[in-house]
Parts: structure tokens; C-alpha cells; sequence
């Protein structure tokens, strides 16, 4: 931090911590705004990207936001209110975000306060707040939720955003004045100029007066316009990574299973043993229909078309999250699934023909031994 930016303060921002659940296969939107409605009785609304064309980048299906209330955060300075409010989305995800709002507080001080909100939060996996928060996500939309499962898979995500400073900002002038390394990574000891060049390499400016920079696991955004769609769009990058990590997992518990199934059909009698292959692979089919719908959705959650400002950040949170990695190797395994079917069907048929061949050469030395005796 330069000596100057001792005296320039966030004059309005706030600090924002989200946690991304998978639970359940799908989750029916409709379903969850009228039970959320009419068991809770509090406001919910369709997500849409507030300042971007629809016809430019908007969600595939908009995902439902319900109001939570207020939570206190227990910070060493004192209890922090701050405003909670989570997401469905429709393939099986939801987000919980924590948001405290920042008044005048100098660049150190907005640093320390969101260090400290990450700490009060919790660390992963998820701790009681998060759990609590999820619960009653769960009892407020009941069936909603397409055969829900118990939440072992999680992401979680920090934001510093800045929406006005003390003094007029440029994008040039916070990088130049402020050291946003210690916002970004956490750590109070001072950093190689290495790990200070990745921290601060994936940055990103639309007009002069705006700034964007990722991390892994954390971003500051500096945004005077009060536009949340850079913030919305890191959410739906977070929600497909969880989704892709749910079902890479599930495809490589499944892998294994299948080839001991394989094998055991294998092992078995030939005349059960075509029935066996036949509806070993009318399972794996429907499990690959199943994976490739959700994993299509996931793919279309948001659909990016002229906004490209917009289109290089959610390409960035893409790359850096992971996500296409992650997704490249879902497709892998499908593919192997897909291969394993084929050979079955074809094994399966195979098996019958041979059946059939038997049956026939039987019928005829039948034929041949009545006309013997006759």
C-alpha cells in the first residue's frame, strides 16, 4: 500500500461470502416459489442480470432468490449484521450468500473486515452457520427438491466490492495506490513478487472507472454504477463447478462398479447371461441420458452472446475455476460408459443370435431323428 492510500476510504461497498450446496438432483422452481410462499411467507424473485440485455447474456433458467433475513457475524471489533439471501438453481444447486455492508472504512480497515468475515464464516467443509442457513432453505421448499441428497459437496467464495471511495478512482489509480494482495490471498506476511503477479493477473476494466480482479477463491470488484452482474456471473461460474465436481465423482464411483458388473454378468450361465448384458446397459444408458440432461443445463446455466466485457470474465472465471477441465473430464468418462454400452448391446444380441443358432440346429436333429424313427 502506497503512502498516500492511508488516507483513502471505502466511502460505500460491501463484503460478500457465499456457499454453494449440490443438493439434490434437480430442484423445480416453480414448485420451490410457491411452497417457499406459502410455508415461510417471505418475498422471492427470478434472478436476471440487472444491467445486461437479456438478448446480450442472461441465465438460461433463472434461478429463484429467497430472502433469509439477518444473521449477526461475531468480528473482533464487535457483532456485524449483515443480510443473508441464497438461490436455487434448477440443476440441484444452492447458494447462500452472506453480505455485510461497508461505510467509511480506510483501505486497511475494509482489508481487515473482510479477513475477519471470512474467519467468522468458517472454513470449509461447511460450519453450523452454513448448515443452519441450508436447513431452512430445505424446509421452506419441501418437494421442490428432485430426490434430494445429503450435502457433501461444497464450494465457497469471497468479494470485496467498492462501490465508491473517498476521492474519485480509476481502475489505473486503485492498482497504482492500493495493494490488493492482502484482500486477495488472506495472508498478513508480505508476498513474492511471483505470487503477487498471479495473484493479480487475471484483472479486468470496461470503462475507466471500473475494475475486475479474480482469484480462486476470492475477487475484488470495484463498481460505482452499482451493477451485481459481475458478481452474478462468478456465482453461476462457482454453481457449475460444484455440479461438474458432483457428477466427475459420481461417474468415477460408477467406473469401477460397472466393470465388476461386467465381469460378473460374464462369469455367469450364457442363456441368463444375454438377459444380464441387456439390462446392464439399459442401466448405464440411463445413467449417461440422466448425466448428459444435467450436464447440458449446467453447460446453458448462462448463455453469453454480445456483452463481451461480461463474456471475457465469466470465460475467466470458467478457466480459472477449473470448470472445462473438470467438464472435459466428465465427457471422458461418459464416453467410456457410452463405449461399455455399446459392447454390451452388441455382446447382449451376439448372445442371442448364438441362442437362436443353437435352438435351430436343435429343431433340426429333432427333424432328422422323428423322420428316422417314422
Amino acid at each position: 500500500m502506497t503512502r498516500d492510500a492511508a488516507t483513502l476510504d471505502v466511502s460505500a461497498g460491501y463484503i460478500l461470502a457465499y456457499r454453494l450446496f449440490d443438493v439434490a438432483y434437480a430442484i423445480d422452481l416453480a414448485k420451490a416459489e410457491e411452497t417457499w410462499a406459502r410455508t415461510v411467507r417471505t418475498g422471492s424473485s427470478r434472478g436476471r442480470l440487472t444491467s445486461t440485455p437479456a438478448k446480450a447474456l442472461d441465465f438460461g433458467e433463472p434461478p429463484v432468490a429467497l430472502a433469509l433475513g439477518t444473521i449477526s457475524l461475531p468480528l473482533p471489533d464487535g457483532p456485524l449484521p449483515a443480510a443473508v439471501t441464497a438461490r436455487l438453481y434448477e440443476f440441484g444447486i444452492v447458494s447462500i450468500a452472506i453480505r455485510a455492508t461497508v461505510v467509511d472504512l480506510s483501505w486497511a480497515a475494509f482489508t481487515q473486515r473482510l479477513n475477519a468475515v471470512d474467519r467468522a464464516v468458517g472454513p470449509t467443509p461447511a460450519t453450523t452457520l452454513w448448515i443452519e442457513l441450508l436447513d431452512r432453505v430445505r424446509q421452506g421448499v419441501g418437494e421442490a427438491l428432485v430426490r434430494p441428497m445429503p450435502s457433501t459437496l461444497e464450494e465457497d467464495y469471497l468479494i470485496g466490492v467498492a462501490n465508491a471511495f473517498s476521492q474519485p478512482m480509476t481502475a489505473e489509480a486503485i492498482l497504482n495506490r492500493l495493494d490488493l494482495v492482502p484482500l486477495l490471498s488472506g495472508e498478513q506476511r508480505k508476498l513474492s513478487e511471483g505470487a503477487r503477479r498471479d495473484l493479480l493477473r487475471h484483472r479486468y476494466s470496461y470503462y475507466v472507472d471500473d475494475l475486475v480482479v479474480l482469484t480462486w477463491d476470492r475477487a475484488f470488484v470495484y463498481e460505482p454504477r452499482g451493477d451485481a452482474d459481475v458478481i452474478d456471473v462468478l456465482e453461476v461460474a462457482n454453481a457449475q463447478l460444484l455440479e461438474m465436481r458432483y457428477y466427475d465423482e459420481l461417474l468415477d464411483a460408477e467406473l469401477p462398479r460397472m466393470y465388476d458388473l461386467v465381469e460378473a454378468a460374464r462369469r455367469r450361465w450364457p442363456l441368463p447371461g444375454a438377459r444380464r448384458f441387456a439390462d446392464l446397459a439399459r442401466r448405464l444408458y440411463t445413467m449417461v441420458a440422466e448425466v448428459t440432461e444435467l450436464t447440458e443445463k449446467v453447460d446453458n446455466a448462462l448463455q453469453v452472446t454480445e456483452d463481451v466485457y461480461l463474456a471475457r470474465i465469466y470465460t475467466a472465471a470458467l478457466d480459472l475455476f477449473r470448470v472445462r477441465t473438470v467438464s472435459a473430464a466428465v465427457d471422458r468418462k461418459l464416453s467410456i460408459i457410452r463405449d461399455t454400452y455399446t459392447a454390451l448391446y452388441d455382446e447382449a444380441s451376439g448372445s442371442r443370435s448364438e441362442l437362436l443358432e443353437i435352438f435351430v440346429l436343435i429343431l433340426i436333429a429333432v427333424e432328422i431323428i422323428l423322420a428316422v424313427i417314422r
